[in-house]
């Protein structure tokens, strides 16, 4: 089933599973690293990419959106 990215349906579904699946002990420390460092180093060090005109809340959702569509691929089933 393909989702849209601009779906408001999708977007609550979102941002109630990201904060659950952070704190999930099923899934992988290294599945949480793998969305929590590239966020918060983007949010730490934004003068790196000063060419980037991506806001730190865009990629944020991106990044939020990516990990749950990975992590609901992944761990089917879980929550």
């Amino acid at each position: 089933m393909k989702r849209s990215w601009w779906s408001l349906r999708r977007w609550m579904h979102v941002l109630k599973r990201v904060p659950k699946l952070i704190f999930s002990k099923q899934v992988s420390v290294y599945d949480k690293l793998l969305f929590s460092i590239p966020v918060l180093l983007y949010w730490v060090l934004p003068d790196v990419l000063p060419l980037l005109p991506i806001d730190d809340i865009g990629v944020t959702l991106f990044a939020m959106h990516w990990f749950v569509d990975y992590v609901e691929r992944k761990y089917a089933g879980l929550l």
